[in-house]
């Protein structure tokens, strides 16, 4: 195991330790591949499955081998009018699982999302029967400030790129706070405690994932 693994496994118990407290369930996987068999094998046929806009699911083929098992998918990509696409997020606060990953998570278990439309916190907050996180290594921060620095430095502005919106950062690489009509950076949500317990689950992956 090379020091880095090793890093990975020890920071990854620790917070997984802050997720039980917190009301959530952790787990820790070297590889995308084994936390996608994993995710797998806890699916029951027909069940219904979306998932928020995320490039973590996309690198760990989540999205790809969702469309391969018999499941009921309610995938927003496929809508063809922004209505479609309105009715798709809706549904989507109904499935039985619901997959995301977060943009940064503390030390001590806390997640820490900031989006745009709001969708993905919302669904993340109230709504889904299962909630299932994704998240490589690369997002741990040490607290709660750390991790909306994060976004705001390491998250947001690649994220404005890919997304082809023009902000400040999507030009500059640099946060100016913006209230541009295509802010990505409308909500913030610090999810420090689950009430409903197993409901969220979060699989951290020993790999960098995402932005």
């Amino acid at each position: 195991m090379s020091p880095t693994e090793q890093y990975y496994e020890i920071l990854a118990n620790s917070i997984i330790k802050g997720l039980e407290k917190r009301g959530m369930e952790g787990a820790y996987f070297k590889t995308s591949k084994e936390a996608v068999a994993h995710v797998l094998s806890m699916l029951p046929s027909k069940a219904s499955v979306s998932w928020g806009g995320s490039i973590t699911l996309e690198q760990t083929g989540l999205i790809d081998a969702l469309k391969e098992k018999d499941l009921e998918l309610i995938d927003r990509s496929l809508a063809t009018s922004l209505e479609e696409k309105k009715v798709a997020q809706q549904r989507a606060f109904c499935a039985d699982y619901y997959f995301m990953s977060t943009n940064a998570i503390t030390a001590d278990g806390e997640l820490v999302n900031i989006d745009g439309n709001g969708n993905r916190v919302a669904a993340l907050i109230c709504g889904p029967e299962h909630v299932i996180i994704l998240a490589g290594m690369n997002k741990v921060a040490a607290d709660t400030d750390a991790a909306i620095q994060r976004v705001h430095t390491s998250a947001a502005p690649p994220n404005t790129m890919r997304l082809g919106l023009h902000t400040p950062c999507s030009q500059t690489g640099i946060c100016k706070d913006c209230l541009s009509p295509d802010c990505i950076c409308a909500h913030t949500v610090i999810t420090r405690f689950n009430r409903n317990k197993g409901r969220i689950k979060v699989l951290l992956i020993g790999e960098i994932l995402g932005f």
